[in-house]
Order: structure tokens, then sequence, then C-alpha cells
């Protein structure tokens, strides 16, 4: 009974642990936004090397007013919506998921900066 009430605990602990650390740290996405703050923005709507990506959780992909996307990229957000699943997987390995992109960055390697980054743009987002 007791290493049931043990191994019950921990695997309590491992699950409550995974979620707090999925759900990421705006804070900390703050940081980790400085690998792309210099082809986007977050703060406003206006467009750079990359389209701007206020407002980007919810949004279709591809279809930034004023933005020139890769044919790619508009045919990739057909029938999507970016959300934290899509962003997940894009945010790793964007130039895989989405061949003929024009984005040069090679993608995040660590879990928790994905998740802190989808954090951070959250509060730039309406829909969540």
């Amino acid at each position: 009974m007791k290493c049931t009430i043990a191994i019950l605990t921990a695997l309590f602990a491992a699950t409550t642990f995974n979620v707090s650390a999925a759900e990421g740290d705006a804070a900390a996405g703050e940081k980790v936004f400085r690998k792309c703050k210099a082809c986007h923005v977050v703060d406003s709507d206006q467009n750079r090397v990359g389209p701007s990506l206020q407002g980007l959780i919810g949004r279709q992909p591809g279809t930034v007013d004023g933005f020139k996307y890769s044919n790619a990229m508009i045919e990739f957000g057909d029938g999507k919506v970016w959300d934290e699943e899509l962003l997940t997987v894009y945010l790793a390995k964007p130039r895989e998921m989405v061949k003929g992109t024009r984005m040069a960055f090679a993608g995040l390697r660590k879990d928790e900066e994905i998740a802190d980054i989808i954090a951070y743009l959250k509060q730039y987002s309406s829909a969540e």
C-alpha cells in the first residue's frame, strides 16, 4: 500500500511538472524572442523582413496584410490556424514543416524555449 501511494504521488508530481513546463514562461519567452526580433515584431502591425507576429495565435498562416509570403507558406496556411500545437511543431523545424519558406531561421531546439516563446506570443494575441 505504501509503495502504491509513493508511485501515485511520483506520477502525479511528474504529470504536474510536465503540464506546467509545457505552459511556458512569458518572461523567459521574451528573452527567446531576441532570436526573432531582427525580422519580426509583436507589439505593432508593421512588417519587417518577416511579418508582424501581433495577433499570431488564432490567425491563419500566411495571411498578414501587406506581407509578401512565399507560395509555400500560403499553401501551408490553407485551412490551418496558428495554435499552440501547430506552433510547437513549426518553431522546432520551420523549413522542414514548410518546404520553400523564405524564413531562414533553423528553429528552436529546446522544448522549454518553444513553450516560453508561445507563452510570450500569447500576450500579443487576442485568441488563446
